[in-house]
């Protein structure tokens, strides 16, 4: 007889244990045992419990392999769901084998599980092996499928059916709010998310924060009658009446400081949209700004082509919002402009606005505004900057290049690539939550009756034309963080926190990556040689880039050094890249004039004529300003249920090696965040946004 000491791992989350029977067969390469029944006297499986049981087998079974959990009824009780964290099997040996599972078995079914080395197809020999991830992959092919939202972006997720091959079906213990917010009646999480099986969902404690943050706030509006009102502001410090309680340093002082000059040209640097400014070398055609026009702005013994040639010019250009056409948002016309900006480090080091126009077509309509005008004039016409740059970083920055690429990366990662592969090991931990949130995003943002049709200028079908124009241009190499600086020319401008914190951690996250690729890929004919790999390359150069050559991304990898840069685009835009653009939404929107959703009168076509009362009519109505504030306070709020960048808890690796680069990557990220916070401490406006610290492994807000 052979003695197998089985341990049984349940999940930690609200609801996670189960009452259905759970029976288990191991498989080794000298035999498999029996179907056992895994039972104690009293309760198994419940929340948190690490459950032990013996397993008697006739014989040795060789090195263990696999091994298949049975869900099935047990007596009167309702089926209820059961999230398995892993098994481990001590053999007669006294090797210890590890099998993750970290899934949800919501109904009577049967889940196969691999030994937790990662290997490719190459390190498997057995037949019974390569027959499992074949047929794993082909299962999860067949439930997960590709879908067009909108044509000329990313595709997403489709389940046609809510029954998987594995016969899941809906988990009645997981919360199903019906989404109705008062004031804001959008079905979310039936809408956006019921299609999705339970390992895509949000857990019970990330669902509950989402809702009991959300709904709190929009009532209180609602009871205020500002969810109703479609009047002006009368005043700028009228606005504070919808300011969150939860104040912070920074949006204390956004509120405090967002007309001035120095903050205008500050946000560029180290706010939520920091990837936009290059320098300029020579002033374009169509922004034809004089020497005469900036040389006040300039100062003394200087000049525009001076300043240009030392490299103290730069630009920020929203060409790619031209032509858009508006809405109507509570019976009134709305408006839009593609603006250009010009901007100059001063000799006292700060970034300044010198001139503003608010057309990509100059002319006797098209003023180009100075900080030499008057007063109302200047601030309306960064007004307008501040306007497009709520677009471009929504709309682009935020919702294109961080959620939708990410949910791409997962679905892809899903379809192609088997858990024992270490390409999954290594990534699973950067999709958590993505689909859920995005699902609920699309509610959101993207439907009808969601934020973008009622309470932004461009509407939906303008919103969704930004981002397809986006992608259109979108290249490889600009994901390429260090390429990305040097490519814009702003590599060595001073005060770019951003740009600092961006490269330290993207220079751990490369080493990191590096470790555990060389590890696991030798040589660069084990890249080429991963049919598996290539077909998660493969996918998302169709899916995500829907094809396009002109993109730049690779169709397949074939070096070592290649396959080391796609991953770590891919875990950076899952994590860092998301946090740069996502953890400061409210601390910099919620004063809603630093980031205007819509515009209701034109762009000022004539200098002179703008004051208090032209500049309080051309913002946001009441109504907009609050549906807006509402779904940033929602999405900007720090998520409940978070995992820090580089803390893995479920135990997908089991060597040493790739054990040993976790936690080196962690000890780097410590460090980095120990010198952001030492830097901090002498700054007026602390950056913090990519403190490792704060920065979630995935996109799940």
């Amino acid at each position: 007889m052979a003695t197998y000491k089985v341990r049984v791992a349940t999940g930690t989350d609200l609801l996670s244990g189960t009452r259905d029977s759970i029976s288990l067969i191991i498989v080794g390469t000298q035999g498999e045992s029996h179907k056992q029944r895994l039972n104690h006297f009293g309760r198994d499986f419940a929340t948190g419990a690490v459950d032990e049981y013996t397993v008697q087998c006739q014989q040795d079974l060789g090195e263990l392999i696999i091994i298949h959990l049975h869900k099935e009824r047990y007596s009167f009780f309702p089926k209820n769901s059961w999230y398995c964290n892993y098994v481990q099997i001590c053999a007669p040996n006294g090797r210890i084998y590890h099998f993750p599972a970290y899934q949800w078995m919501d109904g009577y079914e049967t889940l196969a599980l691999r030994e937790a080395t990662a290997k490719t197809t190459a390190d498997d020999s057995l037949p019974i092996l390569l027959e499992h991830r074949q047929e794993e992959i082909r299962a999860k092919q067949d439930f997960y499928h590709w879908r067009v939202f909108v044509p000329g972006l990313p595709n997403y997720i489709h389940i046609p059916s809510y029954h998987p091959p594995v016969r899941r079906h809906h988990n009645p213990n997981r919360p199903e709010w019906n989404g109705y917010i008062p004031g804001f009646p959008i079905l979310i999480n039936i809408k956006a998310t019921k299609f999705l099986n339970s390992n895509l969902r949000y857990s019970f404690v990330k669902t509950a924060s989402f809702f009991f943050r959300l709904g709190p706030m929009s009532l209180a509006l609602k009871v205020r009658g500002l969810l109703d009102c479609k009047q002006s502001w009368k005043r700028l410090k009228d606005i504070k009446k919808i300011f969150p309680a939860t104040k912070t340093v920074i949006s204390e002082y956004v509120a405090e400081h967002w007309a001035e000059d120095t903050f205008f040209g500050y946000q560029y640097l180290n706010g939520i949209n920091p990837g936009l400014i290059r320098r300029c070398t020579r002033i374009p055609d169509k922004f034809p700004v004089t020497d005469s026009m900036v040389a006040p702005s300039l100062g003394e013994g200087t000049c525009l082509q001076a300043e240009l040639e030392k490299g103290n010019i730069y630009l920020a250009d929203y060409r790619i919002l031209e032509g858009i056409a508006t809405v109507e948002l509570n019976g009134r016309k709305q408006h839009h402009c593609a603006p250009l900006c010009l901007l100059h480090f001063s000799p006292e080091g700060n970034l300044m606005p010198i001139a503003i126009q608010l057309s990509q077509t100059p002319g006797p309509d098209c003023p180009i505004f100075l900080p030499s005008d008057s007063e109302w004039d200047w601030l309306l016409a960064k007004t307008w900057v501040r306007y497009a740059e709520f677009y471009s970083h929504e709309g682009i920055s935020h919702l294109l290049e961080t959620h939708l690429i990410a949910e791409a990366f997962c679905l892809a990662l899903l379809r192609n690539l088997p858990m024992c592969h270490p390409l999954y090991k290594l990534l699973i931990p950067h999709t958590r939550y993505t689909v859920q949130i995005n699902s609920i995003g699309r509610a959101l943002l993207l439907n009808e009756g969601g934020l973008s049709a009622r309470g932004m200028s461009l509407g939906l079908e303008g919103f969704a034309e930004v981002m397809v124009r986006a992608l259109s241009e979108l290249t490889y190499e600009s994901l390429y963080i260090p390429n990305d600086f040097m490519e814009r020319g702003v590599q060595d401008l001073p005060g770019y926190y951003y740009r600092d914190d961006c490269l330290a951690v993207w220079d751990a996250l490369e080493r990191y990556v590096t470790e555990i690729i060389t590890y696991y890929y030798p040589n660069d004919a084990a890249v080429e040689g991963d049919p598996e790999l290539q077909s998660w390359v493969q996918e998302i150069f169709k899916e995500c880039l829907l094809g396009r050559e002109s993109s730049g991304f690779p169709t397949c990898l074939r070096t070592v050094p290649e396959l080391i840069r796609y991953v770590t685009i891919v875990i950076y835009t899952c994590s860092a890249k998301h946090a740069a653009v996502n953890s400061g939404q409210l601390e910099y929107t919620s004063w809603m004039p630093n980031f205007p959703s819509s515009m209701r009168n034109p762009p000022m076509q004539a200098k002179g004529l703008t004051t208090q009362e032209t500049f309080m009519d051309t913002l946001p109505d009441v109504k907009t300003t609050c549906i807006v504030l509402l779904v940033l306070w929602t999405l900007g709020r720090e998520p409940d249920d978070k995992r820090p960048l580089g803390h893995f808890p479920d135990i997908h690796f089991v060597e040493e090696a790739p054990r040993r680069s976790m936690e080196a990557f962690r000890q780097r990220l410590a460090q980095i965040s120990l010198n952001i916070r030492q830097r901090n401490k002498c700054l007026p406006i602390p950056y913090y946004y990519l403190d490792p610290v704060l920065i979630e492994n995935s996109i799940s807000i």
